[in-house]
Parts: structure tokens; sequence; C-alpha cells
């Protein structure tokens, strides 16, 4: 598309949408303090229509930016829904990072993660990363069909014996026989909030991207729970080619509405009756590809219609099919106490909790330290809303399930107590 045209598109219509950049090293989870962040339009790099600098916690303020349209992403179409901008990273220590086509979408937040890497790591320089096209606006390959139960019971092949949310996945970039594709370990809520924002809408009705989650949650956690493609002889988790399993970005961004609802459900997946493996819940387009499985444009409409995520599911795989979770989470401290934490709480569970803040704390000094001392008053719902507050979780003050985890999360991160081998 020549410049000018890229131009038009990105001020196509009178929307806007936000965009928040977090910038942390890629040795450990530390903030890259007052980096130097430009942003311009993808296809003109050269063109800066913002310049930012992260503060204390390496995040920017927030930013609008032109989008196109809201109607563009509602439904299928020719025109592109999403503005694409090029974001140019630089920090005193650190080597410069570019990526290019973080994706904008109009009354929506886009959050862009971004690594650096510190200049004294000896490694090979990164490359700029680019972001491919959405799922829904460009060409894909239709995913082959499969079986939605593996028959692993009558193969005698090695399976889990009960599902466990693990703390990574291992993700080959390619198709399973590339042997020259590379393998990412992601978090696992990194990699559905990836998946997610690369195969839906993030505009879309709640109910639809609800229902959504659950099919890429449960198809992951297929995977996981069979070990399809180590019993294959590869030592990868699931791929990122849309053939074979869903699509997966290194390096995109996600969106707020979508980094929180998995937050809120991802120990969630889909079930039978009487089956103990979780549901391989295929789907596709439902506009250019049709499948046996959930329609991604289908089911928008329905929950346009007002369904329920477990309606808009039911829709497609049947009415026995049912909303599990897992009695296991891997790479945790500690489990969610089965309710929320706030002023007044107290206990080990508290205790446990400051301690972990603090901890934080050292990494991202925002959020206040406070005393250890198992009881949960105004100074600890402080640190509790600094910590939410950076983490883009709604600012409460009160520990609920996806704060819970999130602290979990990030406590594992800064500690490094559970990284990969």
């Amino acid at each position: 598309m020549p410049v000018n045209m890229i131009h038009a598109v990105q001020n196509a219509g009178p929307d806007t949408g936000r965009l928040k950049i977090s910038v942390t090293s890629s040795i450990g989870l530390i903030p890259v303090t007052d980096a130097t962040v430009k942003i311009s339009y993808k296809g003109m790099p050269d063109s800066i229509i913002e310049t930012l600098n992260t503060d204390i916690s390496g995040q920017t303020e927030e930013i609008s930016l032109p989008s196109p349209p809201l109607e563009y992403s509602m439904e299928p179409g020719a025109e592109q829904p999403y503005s694409e901008y090029n974001i140019e990273v630089n920090a005193p220590g650190y080597e410069p990072v570019m990526v290019s086509g973080t994706e904008v979408l109009p009354d929506s937040l886009a959050l862009q993660p971004i690594e650096m890497n510190p200049i004294e790591v000896e490694q090979e320089e990164e490359e700029t990363i680019v972001i491919p096209d959405h799922t829904l606006y460009g060409e894909y390959p239709p995913k082959i069909p499969e079986d939605e139960i593996k028959p692993v019971d009558e193969t005698g092949e090695i399976v889990l014996s009960r599902v466990v949310i693990p703390e990574y996945v291992v993700v080959h970039d390619g198709v399973p026989s590339d042997s020259t594709a590379p393998n990412y370990y992601v978090k696992y809520k990194d990699y559905i909030k990836n998946v997610a924002s690369s195969e839906i809408y993030a505009t879309w009705p709640e109910n639809a991207i609800y229902a959504n989650i659950l099919a890429i949650m449960s198809v992951t956690l297929n995977r996981v729970y069979t070990e399809w493609y180590r019993n294959q002889g590869y030592n990868f988790t699931i791929t990122s080619s849309t053939a074979y399993d869903q699509k997966w970005m290194r390096g995109r961004n996600i969106f707020e509405n979508i980094d929180y609802l998995v937050d809120t459900i991802f120990a969630n997946y889909l079930s039978r009756p009487g089956v103990r493996q979780p549901i391989f819940t295929s789907y596709c387009d439902g506009n250019r590809v049709t499948c046996s499985g959930l329609s991604q444009w289908g089911s928008k409409y329905l929950g346009d219609e007002g369904y329920s995520a477990i309606e808009i599911v039911r829709y497609y795989f049947g009415n026995d099919m049912y909303i599990n979770s897992a009695q296991s989470i891997a790479g945790v401290p500690s489990s969610w106490p089965g309710y929320n934490l706030n002023i007044g709480s107290s206990g080990e569970k508290v205790r446990q909790m400051q301690q972990q803040l603090n901890r934080i704390a050292q990494n991202y000094p925002a959020i206040p330290v406070i005393a250890a001392d198992g009881i949960y008053g105004n100074r600890t719902a402080e640190a509790v809303r600094a910590f939410q507050r950076i983490f883009n979780l709604p600012q409460s003050g009160v520990v609920d399930y996806p704060t819970w985890y999130q602290i979990s999360n990030i406590y594992v991160g800064v500690s490094r107590i559970a990284e990969p081998v």
C-alpha cells in the first residue's frame, strides 16, 4: 500500500483508540524507566506523531490515537478495522527495540509490552518485531479438522493424570514439521491473551469474547493434557499455525478488556460429562472459512442478540458442554483462599500477600512498602491499588481472584523462583 494510502487508512473516520506501553528488561522483571518511546504510523517510520517517556514503573501514559470507524470491526469486510503503529524504544544501557504493527482498535485500550535487552548481555541483537495481520483480516490457512476428544486411553500414550493450568506453554512458531522455527516459553495467561487478541476483536460484546476465550483455553489445555506434540516426538506444547492450532504472534499488543477477562477466568476450560480431558473446541472465522466448531463471527452476532457465553458455546457444541475449572495452578506460591481479602481481613493469607507485594515493590517502587503483619488495613489497600494500577486491574484496593493470581505471577517473576530451564 502506498504511504499516502496508509496515512489515509490510519485517519479514516472520527474514531479513536488508546495505547499504553510497558517496557521491562528481558533479564528479570525490571521496569525500564525514562525510556524514550517514539510512535509513528506503520509505513511512515520517520514521521513521529508522539514521543513519550516511561515512568518509574516502566510505563507510558495512555494516549489517544486515530483509528478506523467502529463498524469496520463489527462486520466482515475489506476495510482494515484497526490502525497500525510503529513503536521505537531507546533507553540508556539497552539495545533499541522497534515494534512494527501495533494494532489500535476504536474505543479500546491497546497494551503493548516491550522487552529490552541490556547492552552487556551477550546474545544476538533482536530484530525488529513485526506484528502480522489479525487473523480476521489477513489470509491464513484454515484449520485441519481434528476430533474434539483424543483417544489417549486406547493408545497408551502418556497423558497428565489431571488438568493443570501450566505456568508456561512452549510455542513452536511455525508448522510442527518446520525444525527451523523457534520455540518460545510463554506464560500461560500471556499466551491466551495474545491468541485472543490475534483471533477476535476486542470491540465485540463481552459474552462473545468470553465464549471465544473459553474455546481458546480449552484447545490449549487439550494440547497440554494429552501431551499431543510430545507424544509425536516434538519438544513443544503447541504451534502458532492456524492450520494446526491457533494464532500466536510474538511481541504483539493485547487489549485491556481481553487482559482482564483472561485474568478472571484463566483456570476454566470446556468439558463434556464423563470426559476427563479438556475438549478440543475447534473454531474458525465463519465467513471465509466454515467448520464444525465455533464460528467467530457467528459468536459475535449471538453476543449482539444477548446470548450468554455458555449459551454461545452450547449453540455450537451442544447442550452437554459445560464450563469446568482446573483445581491445580502451576507456578504460584499459594492458591487463592476462596474469598476476597479487604480492609478488616487478617491471617496468614494476608501476611503472605503483603510479603509478596513488598518484594514486588523492590522492582516497582510506586508500590508503597507495608508492614507484613497479617492485618489488612488502609496502607495495605493503598499498596494493592498501586499494584492494580500498574498491572491494569480495576483499582478497588481489594484482593479478588484476578488480583491474587496477578500478585502471585508478578512475585514469581521478580523473584525468579519458577523460571523455565
